[in-house]
């Protein structure tokens, strides 16, 4: 693993952000320098032009019309009276020169020296060179008579040596100030870069100290609600679901292993009682017939359990079909009528017969099977149970009464959480698991199945699905 890939965060934000500016910054000088140099080299070029028009007007030369060398004295006669062995490159200089560079005519400023001639150049150039240790900037403008033959060139050259000064400051200042500006970037940029994630190392030392213990601790909220607010609150809404599921699993857990526990602590018994002493067939009979049922009751624990850990793991996937409704409630109450029958319930369907729905044909049997055992266990002897169907527009309702003691109404809104009871007592003494309910709940969730209940105490109650019709047939 190289060095850059334990980089802390703020090195990294200040590195990426040093490196990009540095390119932009040595973007910008050198667009600068050249800009600059182009601006001060277009002022010598219009200085020279300028210069180059005066002396053709008062030499009475022609660029385009030019009639030879003959009747040019002098360029410059103002200059005659220098010490020629003097060389002062703060003149301007002009020369005049034959087609093959032999310098006809020059000013007294050139002394002894000659401008550069270059005869590779076509037109009006405008290059450097130097002259006397010292840049000159020239001008080459080539003189054509008028059949377009080039007799000669008149060059004309002024110093660039205070330009020069100018540019190589310049550069200097660009050279020396660059890494002073990128460094001093480089610390602010971190400075910057480690206050504005200070928030995140509030987060890692909050998600350090959570665990299965202090689950309720929560990471604080930076005052901006910019990116590192919302990473806070997605994980504190992430700590949320996980305390949730967490405690859930917990009462689950603690709910199932209390309940597993009393069939288990009976039937241990009841074999112990058994194993002491010879006893009647009779008797045997009775005990094993009543740990089989404590047994039955263990594996229906077990089979719920497991369809509530299939429904919280999102692995249930109802295949909803178009079904006929009465079908399923015959068939339910066919399974259910021997237990019906011990306490003299009679179980009664109305306006079932054209009913037909979107349901999971072995979730929608479920449904009523947990809705009708508790309407059986909690029903007094030689009551009813009736099982009504209506059509509306758009749904079917199916509600399922009974005349059993009812729920106290404060507790209707919890009578469909996992292992709730309404009365442990009498939920005891009817052998339920406080997981029917619940189950019912899920499974019509999971179908877009409407479950709602009303009951009063010692009247019974009524449970209420509504199904979206798929066809009615009155």
């Amino acid at each position: 693993m190289n060095d850059f890939s334990v980089m802390s965060l703020r090195n990294r934000i200040a590195f990426y952000y040093t490196i990009t500016t540095t390119l932009l910054i040595a973007m910008v000088f050198t667009s600068i320098y050249f800009m600059v140099e182009k601006v001060v080299y277009r002022q010598f070029d219009d200085e020279i032009s300028n210069e180059i028009a005066e002396i053709l007007e008062e030499s009475h030369i022609s660029t385009r019309n030019f009639k030879g060398f003959a009747n040019i004295q002098d360029i410059d006669n103002d200059d005659n009276d220098r010490d020629s062995k003097q060389i002062n490159v703060d003149n301007d200089f002009v020369q005049l020169v034959n087609s093959s560079g032999q310098v006809m005519s020059k000013s007294a400023s050139l002394s002894w020296c000659a401008l550069a001639f270059n005869p590779n150049q076509l037109g009006t150039t405008y290059f450097n060179s130097s002259f006397g240790g010292s840049m000159v900037r020239q001008a080459q403008v080539p003189l054509i008579t008028n059949k377009g033959i080039t007799e000669g060139y008149l060059i004309v050259a002024v110093p660039v040596k205070s330009a020069l000064i100018v540019l190589h400051d310049l550069q200097d200042i660009f050279f020396f100030s660059f890494p002073a500006i990128i460094l001093t970037l480089f610390v602010f940029t971190r400075l910057i870069a480690g206050k504005s994630i200070r928030p995140i190392d509030k987060v890692i030392a909050t998600a350090e100290k959570i665990s299965q213990t202090n689950l309720d601790h929560r990471i604080p909220f930076p005052y901006h609600r910019d990116e590192l607010y919302r990473l806070s609150a997605t994980i504190n809404a992430l700590l949320d679901r996980m305390q949730d599921a967490f405690q859930r699993e917990k009462d689950f857990t603690a709910n199932a292993s209390h309940e597993l526990k009393t069939p288990l602590a009976i039937v241990k018994g009841t074999l112990e009682v058994l194993v002491r002493k010879p006893r009647e067939r009779e008797h045997y009979e009775t005990r094993i017939q009543f740990c089989l049922k404590e047994l039955n009751r263990m594996a229906r624990l077990i089979d719920q359990l497991l369809m509530l850990a299939r429904y919280e793991s999102s692995k249930i996937n109802p295949n909803i079909q178009t079904v006929a409704l009465f079908p399923h409630l015959e068939s339910v109450i066919e399974r259910m009528r021997p237990s019906a029958l011990t306490k003299g319930i009679a179980i009664t369907v109305d306006h079932a017969d054209n009913a037909r729905i979107a349901a999971d044909s072995e979730m929608l049997d479920m449904i009523f099977e947990n809705i009708l055992s508790n309407a059986i266990k909690y029903s007094p002897a030689n009551s009813s149970i009736a099982i009504v169907v209506q059509h509306t527009a758009t749904t079917i309702v199916c509600s399922i009464s009974d005349q059993g003691i009812g729920i106290p109404e404060e507790k209707l809104n919890t009578i469909f959480e996992r292992f709730y009871r309404v009365d442990e007592s009498r939920s005891s003494s009817t052998g339920g698991f406080g997981l029917g309910l619940s189950i019912v709940k899920k499974l019509a969730d999971l179908q877009q199945i409407q479950v709602s209940v009303t009951s009063a105490t010692n009247r019974g109650t009524t449970f209420t699905l509504t199904f979206p019709a798929q066809e009615i047939n009155c």
